[in-house]
């Protein structure tokens, strides 16, 4: 963190910039927007590169309107797909993605895509417009947007990759995956990495190949016999993702992974989990013998929403459990989620 303003000179820095939020008119998270402010001054004598600070300018301005993109559809699960942009659409692959689109957006999702050719567009084309998103990015040959997404107002442009993954990642609920190149792998690697560093949030991980394909088996073949066989990772690390190779079982592995599970957060030391349906004593006992692992101090129990989701209104409808997990075992944590989805 930076260092922070002391003295007079603060607090008349901080009246001014006050002064400018209530000029703009004021709007929501005005302490955080201060502190923004605040922290962009500070590059007038912390950082001389005009390079350096154009990375900070355009990375605020691609975050701020990619949120203001998809403000209104927060309430919309949303899968991501990812794959190869050179899959025509004469391949197995390609009509997967096309079907699996359609069918989920037939459940009520959303789809983004990176909003490029291949199996980007064959998202699009199944999800149709409507239900879609494009996260393209710009590239030294110019990546166009697919025809299907171009003229679209979700579609938004990013220089940076930084900012776009962080974008895939921040608005989805599930993320699929194609066979592709480089790309592809950086995603999937990426996703598993967050996941299971508690950098984000536990959602379902697809990898799905052509029928009887084994691109992700030789895949999974090479983490087995390389990651796990030198104890670079832990065999819980495998619950983070699951291998189909048909589309009615990616579709039935996301929707499941909802079916109970609502979402979580953590307030303090605690971890909520937020449910559908209320769980019994009965059950709430089964997952204190069986992830007592996991559990850090005291035991899971049923809680009511606390003061810090009551402050921001968090989806304070739902009955919810909550538990001090020891922030370490993901993968556990996620068989936590397969026995909640099966009360």
């Amino acid at each position: 963190m930076g260092r922070r303003t002391r003295g007079p000179g603060a607090q008349e820095l901080k009246k001014r910039i006050q002064e400018l939020i209530d000029l703009q008119g004021g709007g929501y998270n005005s302490d955080l927007v201060a502190d923004i402010v605040e922290s962009a001054l500070k590059l007038l004598t912390d950082v001389e590169h005009r390079g350096d600070v154009r990375v900070v300018q355009t990375a605020i301005r691609e975050l701020r309107y990619a949120f203001k993109l998809f403000a209104p559809y927060a309430d919309t699960r949303k899968v991501t797909l990812f794959g190869s942009a050179r899959t025509q659409q004469s391949k197995p692959e390609y009509q997967q993605a096309v079907e699996f689109a359609r069918r989920i957006a037939e459940e009520g999702w959303m789809v983004i895509t990176g909003a490029g050719p291949g199996i980007m567009q064959a998202g699009h084309e199944g999800a149709g417009s409507e239900r879609s998103f494009g996260a393209n990015i710009r590239l030294p040959w110019e990546q166009n947007a697919n025809p299907v997404i171009e003229k679209d107002n979700k579609l938004i442009t990013f220089k940076y990759f930084f900012t776009r993954k962080l974008t895939f990642m921040r608005h989805s609920d599930a993320i699929v995956l194609f066979p592709g190149g480089f790309g592809t792998l950086d995603e999937c690697y990426e996703a598993i990495t967050l996941m299971q560093t508690g950098k984000s949030r536990l959602m379902p991980l697809v990898l799905i190949d052509r029928p009887g394909g084994t691109y992700w088996k030789t895949w999974d073949k090479h983490i087995r016999e390389h990651l796990l066989r030198n104890q670079f990772i832990s065999r819980d690390d495998f619950e983070l993702y699951e291998m189909v190779d048909d589309v009615d079982a990616a579709v039935r592995t996301i929707t499941r992974f909802y079916r109970n599970f609502h979402s979580m957060r953590f307030v303090k030391d605690l971890l909520v989990i937020r449910m559908e349906f209320a769980p019994t004593d009965h059950a709430i006992d089964g997952l204190n013998i069986d992830f007592q692992d996991i559990i850090s101090r005291g035991r899971v129990q049923r809680i009511e929403p606390t003061p810090e989701e009551r402050e921001d209104g968090s989806d304070l409808e739902y009955p919810r459990i909550a538990f001090e997990f020891n922030r370490h075992d993901y993968g556990r944590l996620r068989q936590m989620i397969q026995v909640i989805n099966s009360f």
